[in-house]
């Protein structure tokens, strides 16, 4: 048998099943992983990855627990299923949206509500789609051709969901195929992924504006691109920043992108890529963060660079280096770019980097790299690996054409990860759905008791609970710790 290797087995088992590794229990045998070779190197990177090792077999029942004591070639994969059986693997693991979506359903009326959604479409988004429909929502799916699967839309598509989507679409194609699903599904709500849908239907349909309720927004971008409407006067709507609930930034970019970008990055380059290698990531937000931390832990020396002093300063006391990204980028092995910003890395980064250096976008929007500086550069959809000539510089090796390797090349965010996501997401409808008519245009947060109740629920599928406070623990302002020494 060969020896149990962590970074080995955490490629392969996210790679497969698109199961989160964090929040999770690892089942490794009463015998503490002796058995099949795990050994405390291995439990140490698990758990530096959020992962809780476990003896007791009874705790594998929780539905939130993942047995490394199976032989991987017994692990589903999840890759070569039709697309019904990966909707219905994904929905085995989304608890928590089903749960929260049996709660609301009680005293929110979804019949009828027209909801556009404008996503990356794969199986978790269609549990999403399916759980909206099955509350009588009319809804319709707009997906760009770069991210989709195709074994998903064809499914949607059979059990009456509208999705407008054909990976062969030119970008005037796509143009069209967005502006058709408005015109179809005519959306009262809109969930959108870099406020992409609502800004189409506001400059090129706003005739359709005034059945508009609210749109709930995902991304960091979108929120962005928001408030600059909001600053410009031009937003018009209430839009809840789904973004800054802490179940999404704190879960999905943490521990979802963090994860999935590293697990697709050592199936594309080995998974021991990271091992021994200066790896600079810039951006320490949410997502550098998880996945800075998470990289050191398979043998990464990382470098940060960010450009707020404050955040850099946050990653010297995680234990990293800070530098400027002018003098970290020549003496990486590996780059990526986690900030979601246009032309984070610029054509002189480019010509700085190692010959044969890995750069690659984790998140990520169009030309955070600034490839479009480039004559003659054409992305090609679903390409995991390019030898790049940069222009009076060295031949680097770019990732998914530069986009987002999570999710381009990958299977996206976790299942697990992705049904908090799309609680938070659930939760926005039904917020704009009780308060309809009530809400003033512009950006708005949900209250920090939605994200305690989904969390709570995320916890009791997990076999976990949060602690009680006292009731009554006798406060009182004018008792000052001098009174209270003096009692004794």
């Amino acid at each position: 048998m060969e020896p149990f290797r962590f970074s080995a087995w955490a490629e392969a088992y996210s790679q497969k099943t698109n199961r989160s590794l964090a929040g999770t229990r690892l089942y490794i045998g009463h015998d503490g992983g002796a058995s099949c070779g795990i050994d405390q190197a291995d439990l140490a990177q698990a758990q530096d990855w959020g992962m809780v090792p476990s003896r007791d077999s009874a705790e594998m029942q929780t539905g939130h627990a993942i047995d490394a004591t199976m032989p991987l070639g017994d692990v589903v994969d999840a890759r070569e299923l039709t697309g019904a059986e990966a909707m219905r693997f994904a929905q085995e693991h989304m608890l928590v949206l089903d749960a929260l979506m049996r709660q609301m359903r009680k005293d929110v009326d979804f019949t009828g509500i027209r909801i556009a959604v404008c996503l990356i479409l794969e199986p978790k988004t269609a549990v999403l789609l399916r759980q909206l429909k099955a509350a009588g929502a009319i809804v319709g799916a707009y997906c760009g051709s770069e991210a989709n699967d195709e074994r998903v839309a064809a499914q949607l598509r059979t059990e009456g969901i509208p999705v407008a989507y054909d990976p062969d679409w030119t970008p005037a194609q796509a143009h069209q195929g967005a502006l058709d699903l408005l015109d179809e599904i005519q959306p009262n709500i809109i969930i959108d992924d870099g406020a992409s849908f609502a800004r189409l239907a506001a400059m090129e349909r706003p005739e359709l504006m005034g059945h508009i309720i609210g749109v709930a927004e995902e991304t960091t971008s979108g929120i962005r691109a928001f408030q600059a409407m909001q600053d410009a006067g031009a937003l018009t709507f209430p839009v809840i920043a789904v973004n800054d609930s802490m179940l999404k930034t704190g879960f999905d970019n943490a521990h979802g992108t963090g994860e999935t970008c590293i697990t697709t990055l050592q199936r594309i380059l080995g998974s021991d890529c990271f091992a021994g290698s200066n790896v600079s990531v810039v951006g320490y937000g949410p997502v550098g963060r998880g996945f800075a931390h998470r990289v050191r832990a398979l043998g990464a020396n990382v470098t940060i660079c960010d450009t707020d002093p404050v955040v850099a300063l946050q990653a010297v006391f995680d234990g990293f280096r800070a530098y400027d990204i002018d003098q970290a980028i020549g003496e990486s092995d590996i780059v990526v770019s986690a900030t979601g910003v246009r032309h984070t890395i610029t054509l002189q980064h480019m010509r700085r980097m190692k010959p044969n250096a890995v750069l690659s976008v984790i998140g990520g929007i169009a030309n955070e790299i600034a490839l479009d500086q480039i004559d003659g550069f054409h992305a090609e959809n679903k390409r995991e690996l390019r030898d790049l000539a940069v222009p009076d510089g060295p031949v680097i090796r770019l990732i998914s054409e530069g986009d987002g390797v999570n999710y381009t090349v990958g299977g996206g965010n976790p299942i697990e990860i992705m049904d908090l996501s799309f609680a938070v997401q659930a939760s926005a409808v039904a917020h704009l759905l009780r308060h309809r008519g009530t809400l003033q245009p512009g950006l708005q947060r949900l209250g920090r008791d939605i994200a305690r109740h989904i969390a709570d629920i995320a916890l009791r599928t997990r076999g976990y609970r949060a602690s009680h406070a006292v009731a009554d623990n006798g406060y009182d302002w004018t008792l000052t710790r001098f009174a209270e020494n003096e009692k004794e």
